[in-house]
């Protein structure tokens, strides 16, 4: 499960807020350090919050997510060259998920980014990031923009919020939000947005999401964003709709096997060993550690991000050893949690390939007892269809 981060005793850390941290406290969230800001991690049972997402409609704050715009006629030239995904045959209204790699291949971060226009006809990028590299992005981005003087740069995070609506009863619940755009929004495919209006306020809608359910995901400007929240809450309060925290979007993405950023993801980590090589376009185009993928694409890999599904009742954490028959260390876990969907300890790890075949009987040291694990295809939960 995500592990909030750690504060110093001896220096205390001032934290970032969201629109949205004093509704949190106010209804009674437990709160803790994320990526420097102040985060609910629960409002009550994580277990509640995560099943009520699966089987009807959770709603989290994701404002601590960064936010960049990108305005200017060279915008997709200069995202193309940041970006393992391509960018300039994106079409407007399209999603894509991608990475951003150093010079080596190594995946500093992964985001979506966004092609869209305003109502006034503007069209811009908005490219989101992890929220604990959100420095470290801005800070890579410096270089790269002053090659680009015609291009209109803004970090909107603070001056934005970001709101995720997730599970099976998220279509109907945002229509009733959007009751003159109802065919507009519900009929968003997968990966796709669209800047709107809600009570006469913009609002950039995406049918996208973290949690393995059908969903979509908000950004609204910050001093309208109590008031879409607590608006979606009411619009699905029939379908008893809760807030969610950052426990249960752990345990939500983990049984979705999704890879999370200093877990799965790292700067020593390249896409073809996490599994995410559908995110590196490398045919006809350069851009950053193309020439290092493009090399480590012609190689086998020697590992590979697998699920493993363990017996018993404990759960593994990042860091754990995955050991073959002989004892022999093959792997390491790199997040873990009981399931609560299938009431089981699962996990993700990265381990030797000749023991990465589903079915291989592995085990794994569980501080310091011996727990067997079964390697399974990923993900450990799949809706039916959107």
């Amino acid at each position: 499960m995500l592990e909030p981060e750690s504060t110093s005793r001896s220096a205390p850390r001032s934290l970032l807020s969201t629109p949205l941290t004093s509704w949190h406290v106010e209804h009674g969230a437990a709160m803790a350090e994320f990526a420097g800001y102040n985060m609910p991690v629960h409002y009550g049972s994580i277990i509640a919050e995560h099943q009520v997402t699966r089987l009807s409609a959770g709603l989290f704050d994701i404002s601590h997510m960064a936010r960049m715009r990108f305005e200017g006629p060279r915008s997709h030239n200069l995202l193309d060259h940041l970006l393992t995904r391509r960018v300039d045959d994106m079409r407007l209204g399209q999603v894509r998920y991608s990475l951003i790699c150093n010079a080596e291949g190594g995946i500093l971060d992964d985001v979506l980014v966004s092609y869209l226009e305003s109502p006034s006809g503007r069209q811009f990028y908005l490219l989101v990031v992890n929220a604990g590299n959100h420095q470290k992005i801005l800070n890579w981005l410096k270089p790269h923009l002053t090659d680009f003087p015609d291009i209109i740069f803004s970090d909107v995070t603070h001056q934005t919020a970001m709101i995720s609506l997730q599970g099976p009863q998220a279509v109907t619940i945002i229509q009733r939000l959007f009751p003159e755009q109802t065919k507009k929004i519900s009929g968003l495919k997968y990966y796709r947005s669209l800047v709107t209006r809600q009570m006469q306020k913009p609002v950039i809608v995406s049918r996208t999401g973290y949690t393995g359910e059908d969903g979509f995901e908000l950004v609204v400007r910050a001093e309208d964003a109590v008031r879409v929240w607590e608006n979606i809450l009411l619009a699905g309060r029939e379908y008893s709709i809760q807030p969610v925290g950052l426990g249960a979007r752990d345990t939500l993405r983990l049984e979705a096997g999704m890879p999370l950023y200093g877990h799965e993801l790292a700067e020593d980590t390249d896409p073809f060993t996490a599994g995410l090589g559908f995110a590196v376009s490398l045919e006809d185009r350069s851009f950053i550690g193309s020439d290092a993928l493009s090399s480590e694409f012609q190689q086998a890999t020697t590992q590979k991000r697998v699920g493993l599904r363990l017996t018993g009742r404990r759960a593994a954490r990042e860091g754990a050893l995955v050991l073959d028959s002989d004892s022999r260390t093959v792997g390491q876990v790199t997040s873990g949690t009981f399931s609560p969907s299938l009431q089981c300890p699962i996990a993700m790890a990265y381990i030797a390939k000749e023991s990465a075949h589903p079915g291989a009987v592995l085990t794994v040291d569980v501080r310091g007892s011996k727990i067997d694990a079964q390697v399974v295809e990923l993900p450990f939960y799949r809706r039916d269809s959107l």
